[in-house]
């Protein structure tokens, strides 16, 4: 039995998300389906993070136990050629016998895109969230600086979400604008609540929008509640970016 460790990017605007779902195609179904070819039968693939519907990812991780002998260069031609052409295997790697894709991460990156112009280019419109209206990117800065450090973020979580504990350590939280009128936030840390992302940009909008102060970022990460914060964002301008193991 050999554990392998995915390198896998995606485009996810026409999938369920990353998990197996009861209808609809999702990132891991398709990779289960590839590899049940060369393994001969069932395989189960676990990622580092389940992304939602239209959410993408540069890097994702997956891990998977095979008895299959194929080495991993032939595994990961074979793979991306099974695999339609918005998932691509980036590597395929031998990993040691209890490597796990989620449990063994220590730290992911995500970024979330905002393109602030008064038109937004057709051919991006699948991967930012188009606002037209200016933004005090400033602001936005400030509050983003307020996330980093060890808080409750039960106001960035799911309403229903079960957890044991929305306490969270995150260890970069910054927006850079990489170009003229896009603005992104990055967000580096060492484990997420659902649309914990997604929440934090909302509300880094909203601050942009000068609908609250950035100060009130202070509040919300010492254990405010989902009511408090802002809207979650589409999920469209969001990319898992990397995750990190020792």
């Amino acid at each position: 039995m050999r554990t392998l460790k995915l390198t896998v990017a995606y485009d996810g605007t026409r999938f369920v998300g990353w998990q197996r779902q009861a209808e609809g195609d999702s990132i891991q179904g398709l990779l289960e389906e590839a590899l049940a070819r060369f393994e001969g039968a069932a395989v189960s693939v676990q990622g580092a993070g389940r992304t939602d519907a239209g959410v993408h990812a540069l890097a994702q991780v997956a891990s998977v136990r095979v008895t299959c002998a194929h080495d991993v260069a032939t595994l990961t031609r074979a793979l991306n050629a099974r695999l339609p052409e918005d998932v691509r295997v980036l590597s395929v790697e031998e990993a040691a016998p209890t490597f796990h894709a989620r449990f063994s991460a220590k730290k992911k990156t995500y970024r979330y895109q905002v393109r602030n112009a008064p038109i937004a280019m057709p051919f991006e419109r699948s991967y930012v969230w188009h606002l037209s209206e200016p933004l005090d990117v400033d602001a936005m800065r400030q509050a983003a600086a307020m996330v980093v450090g060890t808080h409750d973020f039960a106001a960035f979580q799911s309403v229903g979400t079960q957890v044991p504990c929305s306490i969270r350590t995150v260890l970069r939280s910054a927006i850079v604008q990489p170009e003229p009128g896009l603005i992104a936030y990055e967000v580096t840390g060492d484990g997420f609540l659902r649309h914990m992302v997604r929440a934090l940009a909302g509300t880094l909008v909203e601050i942009g929008r000068g609908w609250r102060t950035a100060e009130s970022m202070r509040d919300l990460v010492a254990g405010g509640t989902r009511h408090d914060a802002g809207a979650t964002a589409p999920p469209h301008g969001l990319f898992l970016v990397a995750v990190d193991y020792d």
